[in-house]
């Protein structure tokens, strides 16, 4: 296909052309020419970042690097995203140390703030248990007027050492936290409640509770509902009952501005015995939500909290009450509920919920939802469930799915040998420009030889080919065997010249 050069090429026009281009090769190329056919043109971040991401989405991490080093040189302006977006790229395939690397280099660009790389690749240390390392690049980092926050990255070193049931640690790092000139969000006081109950310093996590009342609950705000029950599970969980209960009067009256009239503390007498801790349990979370000023913050915090600890029963009765009191479930409660209930191998509830309950609310599915649901059904074997609920989404709401989305499900369907399904699946992603993994495509074609079925195969044979991906050997092995048969012999001249010319 070739190239409609304008008279004078603009960054933005450029970007247009090298998003339309299937092969990511045939991209770069363009990009390149570009300078040498305008001697006055310049490529911008925008023109940069979008060549990166054509390059990593397409697994093209040389090329991706030179292009990088160009970006450097050419010292344009570019935006933090670029970063985030290519060290997630590395981590993704595996390089982790390179995606160090790249930020490191990070202040030899032109990019005055890099906050969301910084947290990136904390949170990339984190996951790979890499704790000495996120350690040194906090101090090395956090102190330079380019982090603008850094509270986010303390709340993941806090979690980190959690983790590790190292809540001794995290509660210094919390209390140190004034010394960063940081304040302390929900999520501080979360992790670190979560931490220490979990490593039953019942006292220290009370402490934290009373410092939060005149902290950050001075207003009463909803949201702070999960904190307070993490601590209250913990005191149930240790056999505490009265303390509990002493404590749920101070959450609402200090904690949730409850009305007066919801002061009155609930009989715990009849669970003393300790043989109905759960059922303890579900009373205190009762009188929360009933204490709260009704709102749709606290509704949504405690159903999502419910939902993310598996108690889909519970959680679906805080929705019926905040149903009676005029509210309406939020995607998040929703999105929280499809994964609880795939945790549970319950696929058709979940489709039941986007398909319905999301539509009622006016919450359309995300990609994220079906992402949500994919993962969790990946060694099932119910691709077909989840295509065909896909499809049916993407009727009503328009496109419900995303390149993950996608790409996932074409694996899926692989692995269960449904082929036919699975090149059909491939029309809709080229339709989408969504191109798959060399891989998809190389189970795909062998999959439809298999099948007999050669103008499909050959049709994506050249649509990878297309795009600079090259077949395997046992593509072109299974694709041979097909063409040998004698009745396809004149066929298969025929195709195989068309692919000469590829």
């Amino acid at each position: 296909m070739s190239i409609r050069w304008p008279r004078r090429l603009t960054p933005t026009y450029l970007s247009q052309i090298i998003r339309t281009q299937k092969n990511p090769i045939k991209a770069l190329h363009i990009f390149n020419e570009a300078k040498s056919r305008y001697p006055n043109y310049c490529h911008n971040g925008p023109v940069y970042a979008t060549m990166i991401n054509i390059l990593g989405t397409s697994g093209r991490l040389t090329e991706m690097r030179d292009v990088i080093e160009q970006m450097r040189e050419d010292s344009c302006e570019c935006k933090d995203s670029v970063f985030v977006s290519v060290i997630k790229t590395y981590a993704n395939a595996g390089q982790v140390d390179e995606a160090m690397s790249l930020y490191k280099t990070i202040p030899q660009f032109n990019c005055v703030n890099w906050t969301e790389s910084f947290n990136t690749i904390l949170q990339i240390m984190v996951n790979e248990n890499r704790l000495e390392m996120a350690h040194h690049l906090f101090v090395e980092s956090s102190c330079g007027w380019e982090v603008r926050s850094r509270v986010r990255a303390l709340n993941l070193l806090m979690y980190a050492l959690c983790q590790k049931s190292r809540s001794d640690l995290a509660l210094q790092l919390f209390q140190e936290m004034d010394y960063q000139s940081c304040y302390p969000n929900r999520d501080s006081y979360a992790i670190l409640m979560k931490g220490l109950c979990q490593d039953r310093r019942l006292h220290e996590a009370t402490h934290l509770l009373y410092s939060m009342f005149w902290r950050i609950s001075q207003k009463g705000n909803g949201e702070d509902i999960v904190v307070y029950r993490t601590l209250l599970d913990a005191l149930c969980d240790a056999g505490k009952l009265e303390e509990a209960v002493e404590i749920l009067g101070k959450i609402l009256r200090k904690g949730l501005k409850a009305p007066k009239r919801c002061y009155n503390h609930p009989d715990l007498g009849r669970f003393l015995d300790g043989k109905h801790i759960e059922s303890a349990k579900h009373v205190i979370h009762e009188a929360l939500i009933k204490g709260s000023i009704p709102s749709l913050a606290s509704y949504n915090a405690m159903s999502v909290d419910l939902y993310t600890e598996g108690k889909i029963d519970e959680a679906d009765k805080v929705i019926m009450e905040m149903q009676d009191r005029g509210f309406r479930p939020t995607h998040s409660i929703l999105e929280a509920k499809v994964a609880a209930l795939c945790k549970v191998s319950k696929v058709n509830e979940a489709i039941k919920v986007i398909e319905e309950d999301m539509v009622k609310v006016n919450c359309l599915p995300t990609a994220r939802v079906y992402n949500i649901l994919l993962k969790s059904l990946y060694n099932v074997g119910n691709s077909m469930t989840v295509l065909e609920s896909l499809n049916k989404m993407s009727n009503k709401v328009g496109s419900a799915g995303d390149r993950d989305t996608y790409g996932m499900l074409l694996e899926m369907l692989c692995g269960e040998k449904r082929y036919v399904e699975a090149s059909q699946l491939l029309e809709k992603m080229s339709i989408k420009s969504y191109w798959p993994s060399t891989n998809s495509y190389n189970s795909v074609i062998k999959g439809l030889c298999s099948l007999g079925r050669q103008y499909e195969a050959v049709m994506w044979l050249e649509d990878m080919m297309s795009q600079g991906k090259l077949p395997e050997t046992s593509v072109w092995n299974s694709l041979a065997s097909l063409f040998c048969n004698s009745e396809k012999i004149k066929v298969s001249s025929q195709t195989f010249s068309r692919l000469s010319g590829l």
